[in-house]
């Protein structure tokens, strides 16, 4: 590591906004700088991201971030990269698009997952992703292109996720990372590709469009002289390709410190809920769900299980809100809403309504995998009111996470929070008494950008292992333990069990609803 090189960036490239951050070599936020994600949907299902708007947004954070960093350039040491997960980013001659990238939103597999799910090979497959096959996934998709729309893979040299797209234009280098490869066509074992995944999703003949896995916390590669032109930042500076953004955010918040069956939930606008622990430890379910998705610490893996959906069913029933307020002639803002929360909570009795936060139009894929899924309220008689909607909406999220980690094994002896929901004491305190366990939250406010940066840390020398690195990184950050209310948790088994068989007995009300 050159002198005078003290700052480390790190991008992070999510579904709603793309942000650059700067840290000091020891963890120290220094200043940060978003713009704006774009994407499209349609009513067919299609969710699809611009190729090459993606690139400019990301390229003027970074312009952006030098604006606020005296000799930014000068001072990198090193910068890193993570992004949204899953989805599909085709790139052909010349390293150009060959279409709009198909998200992790993107619906239209459906019909593919369902054929696939039904194969003698998916429980082969499952047990050596350790991961469930949902329509969110590069592996789906592109099955679903080979039957649908084969020109798009027949144009595409190679397949690349949100991250390496945006490191094949800081580098030059077509490359995934050891996480996405492993749980979408690997074996999280050996973090390799595996023959037998490929062949269960039919697509041998388009194994050629899957690119080299390098290990970002082992190796970089230099930022181009054309990227260093596009971004203000030195031609030869090491750039990271990070993990995928889940992993990235649990082990900025805290989910590897070595403390024993600590957890960590991210509550935003999906809920992603994992758990680290050794690749032979792994326990994979009967219902070939979740994801198993290696971590940057050699051997380690985390557990996850995703809700498609968490603070977009606050979002919805705040908007309720608003909507009614708007047709009185009395406008009011996303903000002051929230803040109304903590108040309707209080005027409501815990448990009395069932909420199920399956309002993401694709469905849902954790703890089980149902594109038909929909929310649902049970419940509701002439004396509620809107506060008790809101607390049952805000216990939805509770019970949907307690659904997740019933599904992992044993409940967490703690549980860090992150993501913009953990604000909220009130919510945190639900989630805990659900979950049973005390709560932590981290005071990192950039997570996902934190731990890709810490991987380049690793990767340059600045620590001699992850461990090291988290020790200075993490571990301090975390705030008090907040235990769980012993009259909540009661009540939120009672409640919890409800919930589970009225989810259960729902499931072909969902597909008859859905035509099917």
């Amino acid at each position: 590591m050159r002198e005078g090189k003290d700052i480390l960036i790190g991008i992070d490239a999510g579904t709603s906004v793309i942000k650059a951050v700067a840290f000091t070599l020891g963890g120290e936020q220094i200043a940060s700088a978003a713009v704006p994600n774009r994407y499209t949907t349609r009513p067919d299902g299609a969710a699809t991201q611009n190729l090459s708007e993606t690139w400019e947004d990301c390229a003027q954070t970074l312009r952006d971030l030098g604006q606020k960093i005296p000799n930014l350039p000068q001072r990198t040491a090193a910068l890193a990269v993570t992004a949204q997960g899953d989805g599909t980013w085709l790139v052909g001659r010349d390293n150009r698009p060959v279409s709009d990238a198909w998200l992790w939103l993107d619906a239209r597999a459906a019909p593919t997952v369902a054929r696939l799910s039904q194969s003698d090979a998916e429980r082969a497959r499952f047990e050596a992703t350790g991961t469930g096959l949902n329509t969110c996934q590069q592996g789906a998709q592109m099955a679903h292109m080979a039957a649908h729309c084969p020109e798009l893979l027949e144009n595409a040299e190679t397949a690349l996720h949100a991250k390496d797209w945006l490191f094949l234009n800081l580098t030059g280098v077509r490359a995934t990372d050891p996480s996405e490869a492993s749980f979408t066509f690997g074996d999280f074992r050996t973090r390799l590709y595996h023959d037998g995944v490929i062949a269960a999703l039919g697509l041998e003949r388009h194994r050629r469009l899957l690119p080299p896995i390098i290990d970002g916390s082992q190796e970089t590669r230099p930022l181009s002289e054309e990227a260093a032109k596009a971004t203000g930042l030195l031609a030869g500076t090491p750039v990271t390709l990070g993990f995928v953004d889940m992993v990235m955010t649990a082990l900025g918040a805290g989910v590897h410190t070595g403390d024993a069956n600590a957890a960590c939930s991210t509550i935003g606008s999906t809920g992603v809920h994992m758990r680290a622990v050794k690749s032979g430890d792994v326990v994979l379910n009967t219902q070939n769900t979740g994801y198993v998705i290696a971590l940057p610490v050699p051997g380690t893996v985390t557990q996850v299980q995703t809700n498609m959906a968490a603070t977009l069913n606050l979002d919805w029933v705040l908007k309720l809100a608003a909507d009614l307020l708007a047709e009185m002639g009395c406008e009011t803002t996303h903000a002051e809403l929230v803040k109304r929360i903590e108040t309707w909570m209080a005027k409501s009795r815990p448990g009395a309504l069932i909420y199920h936060p399956y309002i993401s139009d694709t469905g849902e894929r954790g703890p089980f995998i149902d594109a038909s899924a929909r929310a649902s309220l049970i419940g509701l008689s002439s004396h509620h009111r809107f506060p008790d909607l809101v607390r049952a909406v805000v216990e939805g999220l509770g019970l949907a996470t307690r659904d997740c980690y019933a599904a992992m094994g044993p409940m967490p002896s703690e549980l860090r929070l992150t993501g913009g929901a953990a604000r909220s004491k009130t919510l945190r305190s639900v989630i805990g008494s659900c979950v049973g366990a005390p709560v932590r939250v981290s005071a990192r406010e950039e997570a996902g950008a934190a731990g890709a940066a810490m991987m380049a840390a690793v990767a340059i020398g600045a620590y001699p292992s992850m461990e090291a690195c988290i020790a200075e990184w993490v571990t301090p950050l975390l705030g008090a333990r907040e235990a769980p209310d012993p009259a909540l948790t009661e009540t939120y088994t009672r409640t919890f069990a409800a919930y589970g068989q009225a989810r259960r007995n729902l499931e072909p009300v969902w597909h008859r609803m859905a035509g099917r």
